[in-house]
């Protein structure tokens, strides 16, 4: 049921927050067992993979990010017993498993922290001037007086990958979990882990790093020496069967460097951020879509597209409404590459603004005052009552309630029956999934690409209804079309060009 291997190359991912998933025991909370029990869902989406964000045990000072034990599932989402049944059933659905990895830093709660091995950590005598990705210093000290490194809270004290202690537990980890029946790894902070000799000052004024990240060198990210780690971790992954496959998450100075951390001795792919910051207009879309290929064929590998994820505002918020929301997913689930989902879009969830500020869990807005709160609201399943969660972690709108699972399962015109359908003719349509794409002649606000054989995509991101350019069937479009064969704004549109003769 699962012998591609090479599957990774066109795959749909859903990444499942899992504490904001599906709960099964009434405690508020997602968990394993919740994501098990929403599986006949998720298959009939017609996803590839679900990636799990970390269920590892943690005291959640970051969401589950701040890792205490790698290897042993937090009593909140389950159990290792659990995540076993959960495997074996995804796996017999068809649908593979990513698990989240995070290697650049534990959790102060890990026992090489409490136990005090410092060579485990990087700690120094004096600090420097490196910032906290989530605000102020990113160095703590501790009671004789050293301070302890953390470029996230100070609750995630950084490793220290100069050790070889550090490096073999991490070979160890990715073993234990491969042996478990895992498929890949989502590698957290993956341009990480490795830090400029000295830990030289970045020379920034204050609050200005932040800003320079994926935009600049710094000298505790995107350090060459990442890309060892990467070449001792890959014949692991090769030795198993099945195509296992890591992804990264690096956010870089350039096409360039992120190209890096790709290829047949390292890493499978990366995440291109770059689209999901991309403007909701054709020539920006464009220039994205044109670097993220160019890019790919330099290394041999195809790229990645994401509207949405745990960390940043969801598209239906960010791109100004549902019906652009529609449109963009539209445009990325017909472009070659894999493409990866985030929970609840597929219900054209909006960002929730008003999160009472005393609710709020994310160590981002408790230092810099930025939350991410706001996308990992539990999703909505039912339509009344708590919409399928008894007194949930995160409060869930009253308006959600039209745009629960339940809601929309009937619905013919419903995001969730729109996902349904672009997925299933991904699967079944020979122009969509891997291969190469043709730019048509458009507008200015319009985007008009060929997939070979015969597959139109027209994206109008203008003011004004457009027509399409070509004759052919319309197998799918984000929204109502009129009689006239036009392409309203705000609209994709999926054709199948008539042949002549």
């Amino acid at each position: 049921m699962l012998g591609n291997d090479d599957w990774w190359r066109d795959a749909v991912v859903y990444q499942v927050y899992p504490r904001s998933f599906a709960d099964s025991d009434g405690d508020g909370v997602g968990d394993l067992e919740g994501v098990r029990g929403r599986l006949p869902y998720l298959a009939r989406l017609g996803v590839d993979a679900i990636w799990l964000s970390p269920f590892y045990t943690s005291p959640m000072a970051d969401g589950g990010y701040d890792v205490a034990d790698y290897r042993d599932v937090d009593p909140m989402f389950g159990s290792l017993g659990d995540f076993d049944a959960l495997v074996a059933d995804t796996h017999e659905a068809g649908i593979r498993v990513i698990v989240d990895l995070v290697p650049n830093h534990s959790s102060d709660r890990h026992p090489w922290f409490q136990a005090g091995l410092r060579d485990r950590y990087i700690f120094r005598d004096r600090p420097n001037d490196w910032e906290s990705i989530f605000g102020g210093p990113a160095w703590t000290q501790v009671e004789d007086g050293q301070w302890y490194l953390h470029l996230f809270a100070p609750e995630q004290p950084d490793l220290n990958w100069e050790n070889p202690e550090v490096r073999a537990e991490f070979r160890d980890i990715l073993r234990f979990w491969l042996d478990r029946g895992v498929d890949g790894f989502r590698i957290d902070v993956a341009h990480g882990m490795v830090k400029a000799a000295g830990l030289p000052d970045v020379g920034a004024k204050d609050g200005r790093q932040a800003e320079m990240l994926g935009g600049e060198q710094v000298p505790y990210f995107d350090q060459d020496g990442v890309h060892a780690i990467y070449r001792e971790w890959r014949p692991i992954l090769d030795s198993y069967p099945g195509g296992r496959m890591a992804v990264a998450e690096a956010w870089v100075s350039s096409p360039e460097r992120l190209a890096r951390y790709i290829g047949p001795d390292e890493l499978h792919q990366a995440f291109n951020f770059d689209f999901m910051l991309a403007d909701f207009h054709a020539k920006s879309f464009r220039t994205v879509i044109e670097k993220s290929l160019k890019e790919a064929e330099t290394v041999g590998a195809p790229t990645t597209w994401v509207l949405s994820n745990h960390d940043r505002p969801r598209h239906v918020t960010r791109h100004g409404g549902l019906a652009r929301a529609r449109a963009a997913t539209l445009l990325m689930l017909a472009l070659p590459g894999s493409a990866y989902l985030y929970n609840g879009e597929e219900l054209g969830l909006p960002e929730v603004l008003d999160l009472p500020d005393d609710l709020r869990q994310d160590p981002a807005f408790l230092r810099r005052g930025d939350s991410r709160d706001g996308c990992r609201v539990p999703i909505p399943w039912t339509g009344s009552g708590g919409m399928g969660w008894t007194d949930p972690w995160l409060p869930i709108p009253a308006s959600w309630a039209a745009l629960s699972a339940q809601a929309q399962e009937d619905d013919p015109g419903s995001t969730l029956n729109l996902y349904r359908a672009a997925l299933r003719m991904r699967k079944e349509h020979p122009a969509l999934g891997g291969g190469t794409l043709t730019w048509l002649d458009s507008p200015e606000d319009v985007l008009a690409i060929e997939r070979d054989p015969g597959l139109v995509v027209v994206v109008n991101t203008g003011e004004e209804p457009v027509l399409p350019g070509v004759t052919g069937e319309v197998l799918l479009s984000s929204g109502p079309l009129p009689r006239d064969g036009s392409v309203p704004p705000d609209t994709t549109v999926w054709l199948q060009r008539s042949t002549v003769g």
